[in-house]
């Protein structure tokens, strides 16, 4: 019986409803191959070699620039892809920041008392905390989605300083004398890390060597190989996980048939309020994971730690088409660009005016093969401005660094928008027996 319902929910969606998520129909778009997929890889590591070369800026194939991409890469995939749980099951999240906060505050909290280890599991369940109280709001009372994120994200950052001050901070408490303050939880101790045996140190040497193209692939490689945290390796895992539960599980088919066509589902038998539910709890634990990351990554939670990377794992999840291959690559473009603006990347930044204008060129030339000259036309000429830009100046202002991972928010989104495929029914009220 059950396989029968399944069976009949992917007829239903191979309909056409969720052409997105398989290729699209006989015709349309190709999908990407293993071997495309390698050409890909080797001429992007041909390009950073190249534009190393060029500009001799020693961080764009750097292992330890990529070890830092890395880190701040894993908090903001685990909000993207909290999102991906909660809106592939139709419902919005605009909390993940707030549910981030919970995740940091109670890793802080847990943290230096009892280890890392026990500050995962205590994001963990702090996000879940947060996604509970959204899908009570959104799923039972039928809240819009955009208010109870934005109300979410609003309580978070009250009850965080409000308890921080009220147990970090509080005259003569354990958690004061062992360093903690009103903005700061006392030190959590080092989370242990992983490194290949032989392999990172000999990449490293390799890397050395200033080889084009293989000191490059070295120093990039290496970042995954040595000194690699293990939450990252558990990051990982859970994309891994993600997409072989949503894509290749029976229980997947009936949870994204939710944020499809919830009233087909539920006449298939499919419960529909336990699978939004579920998708919701997933979706702030893997954000709480994510503020537990952050906590752990500088040894003690602080007021404001998020920055925003809530809401930039949204736009991850909108890059990456609601997919977790996507919000991987989205979060890694995010990650490079959060170590580059922290790193001094004054020249490294200066360095990637040059891609921006490559990626100008090539989309002006694909609006222009569509007939949207306008828009080409825009996109060449700017492309031209910033190579102008390039080459009179040797660094970009320090303000434009600081600001570099938010303006490649925006840039990504606007090229995002060009192919979204969203779940039909996300964002809409959805009542038991009743058509939506």
């Amino acid at each position: 019986m059950s396989t029968n319902i399944s069976a009949r929910i992917q007829g239903a969606l191979s309909s056409g409803r969720d052409s997105g998520d398989r290729g699209g129909k006989p015709g349309g778009r190709r999908r990407l191959t293993y071997p495309m997929v390698l050409l890909l890889i080797a001429g992007g590591l041909i390009f950073l070699s190249l534009l190393r070369a060029i500009t001799d800026v020693n961080n764009l194939t750097s292992s330890g620039q990529y070890s830092a991409a890395l880190g701040w890469a894993v908090p903001i995939g685990l909000a993207g892809l909290g999102g991906l749980w909660a809106e592939r099951a139709g419902v919005i999240n605009i909390g993940l920041e707030g549910m981030m906060m919970f995740g940091t505050f109670a890793a802080g909290w847990i943290g230096w008392q009892y280890g890392p280890w026990a500050a995962v599991a205590a994001g963990i369940l702090g996000g879940a905390l947060g996604g509970l109280i959204h899908a009570i709001a959104t799923v039972t009372f039928g809240v819009d989605h955009i208010v109870s994120g934005v109300a979410i994200n609003i309580l978070a950052l009250g009850l965080v300083r409000f308890f921080a001050k009220l147990w970090f901070g509080a005259e003569g408490s354990e958690a004061a004398a062992a360093g903690g303050n009103d903005k700061q939880s006392p030190p959590i101790d080092d989370m242990p890390t992983f490194t290949v045996p032989w392999l990172g140190d000999w990449l490293g040497d390799v890397e050395k060597h200033d080889w084009f193209l293989i000191s490059d692939t070295a120093g990039i490689l290496r970042a995954g190989v040595a000194n690699v945290s293990w939450v990252t390796l558990l990051a990982v895992a859970l994309f891994v996980a993600t997409f072989f539960v949503l894509w290749r599980s029976a229980f997947g088919l009936r949870l994204r048939s939710c944020g499809e066509n919830p009233t087909a589902a539920e006449s298939l038998g499919v419960n529909v309020y336990k699978y939004k539910y579920v998708a919701v709890l997933t979706s702030g634990a893997l954000a709480g994971l994510g503020g537990a990351f952050l906590a752990i990554y500088v040894h003690h939670y602080q007021e404001n730690q998020t920055g925003g990377r809530g809401y930039i794992g949204l736009a991850t999840m909108i890059f990456g088409n609601w997919r977790p291959g996507g919000v991987a690559m989205g979060a890694g473009v995010f990650g490079f660009m959060d170590a580059s603006q922290l790193r001094g990347g004054g020249p490294t930044i200066h360095a990637l005016l040059l891609v921006g204008a490559l990626l100008l060129v090539g989309y002006g030339l694909w609006k222009l093969r569509a007939g949207a000259r306008l828009p080409a036309t825009v996109a060449l000429a700017t492309a031209v401005l910033v190579t102008i830009w390039y080459a009179l100046t040797d660094t970009v202002p320090l303000e434009l660094v600081e600001a570099s991972p938010y303006l490649t928010t925006l840039l990504v989104l606007c090229l995002a928008a060009q192919r979204l495929r969203t779940p039909k029914a996300i964002g809409k009220p959805y009542r038991r027996g009743q058509n939506t």
